[in-house]
């Protein structure tokens, strides 16, 4: 990968106290993602032979994170997989919506699977913080085992709740039309669940280390840079997918060049991206989240850096620490 040196592409800035409820509390915030529903006989076959996880052992009600890649094996766009009995919902950064529909066009033949795009008809609802449980019960709503999919019965359009099988950015998520997430959100806040902004959703990623689409993940990114055999996004015997062999041959008899990595530093955020270790560039941080006393930024950084060394990113000193943060 060829690192460029922009300034930071993710700059949040949250109170300690803020972040305290974020973890602890119930927080809920409504985005407008990309988002993909995949029916008929041949949607599993489809999506299995595309996804770098596996989305057929777990079988329905589940939850699954994975990309598609090049036939280089190259990350082109990620997904939560959300599998029931009817289909997948695929969800996705926004910035995946036409990245996707060009590769549901040339990969998923239509006499086995029906693509439909939901983006805008459909929302979601993320859900943050430990007392998610309590304040999705106490509304109504269903809370599923980790890693599995709940539908709501007798829902019009269906609500799906999902929960991720292990740590990420977020407790659970609630997909459905924007009229049934409506009386969703309404019931999660009579519960005592708290409005919460893009801004709460992009702090939590910072914390748990997870790479964004088009900030940590760029044209060239491979699996293993982001993190995907931490984060459970790649699976090593499900068989063959679009871009299977590099990734299999740089697990197994090779090294990423890059990593995703911590840094943390005291004071003021830096005002630039690129990272330096003895004089010499080491890669940059891409998102960063400013606290009360301090700092923590995620970035791609060459392979030798190794945790425990001090880096100068554009004259702010930093230590790189491994993923997620623990505050």
């Amino acid at each position: 990968m060829s690192i460029p040196a922009p300034a930071p592409r993710v700059l949040i800035r949250r109170s300690d106290a803020a972040m305290l409820g974020l973890r602890e509390g119930a927080t809920v915030v409504r985005t407008a993602p990309a988002l993909f529903r995949i029916e008929g006989p041949g949607a599993v076959e489809c999506v299995q032979g595309l996804l770098t996880n596996d989305v057929a052992r777990p079988g329905t009600e589940s939850l699954i994170y994975g990309a598609f890649l090049t036939s280089k094996g190259m990350i082109l766009v990620d997904y939560w997989v959300l599998r029931d009995a009817g289909g997948l919902t695929l969800v996705a950064d926004p910035a995946g919506h036409e990245v996707s529909l060009n590769l549901f066009a040339r990969s998923v033949p239509p006499r086995l699977a029906k693509v439909s795009d939901r983006t805008g008809a459909w929302e979601a609802l993320w859900l943050l913080g430990t007392g998610t449980a309590s304040a999705v019960t106490e509304a109504g709503l269903p809370w599923p085992a980790a890693g599995r999919v709940a539908i709501e019965p007798g829902i019009p359009g269906s609500l799906a709740v999902a929960r991720p099988e292990q740590q990420g950015p977020w407790q659970g998520v609630i997909v459905a039309p924007r009229e049934t997430l409506d009386g969703a959100a309404g019931r999660l806040a009579k519960a005592g669940a708290a409005a919460g902004t893009p801004d709460d959703l992009e702090a939590a990623r910072i914390l748990a280390g997870w790479p964004r689409l088009g900030i940590e993940i760029e044209e060239k990114t491979l699996p293993q840079e982001v993190r995907y055999d931490e984060i459970g996004g790649v699976s090593y015997t499900k068989g063959c997918y679009t871009g299977q062999e590099t990734v299999a041959r740089l697990h197994f008899r090779g090294r990423p060049n890059w990593l995703l990595r911590g840094v943390a530093g005291a004071g003021s955020a830096p005002d630039g991206a690129p990272v330096e270790a003895d004089g010499k560039p080491v890669g940059e941080i891409r998102s960063i989240l400013q606290l009360d006393d301090g700092w923590l930024g995620i970035g791609l950084l060459r392979r030798e850096v190794e945790v425990g060394t001090t880096v100068d990113v554009t004259g702010s000193s930093g230590t790189v620490v491994a993923l997620p943060f623990h505050l």
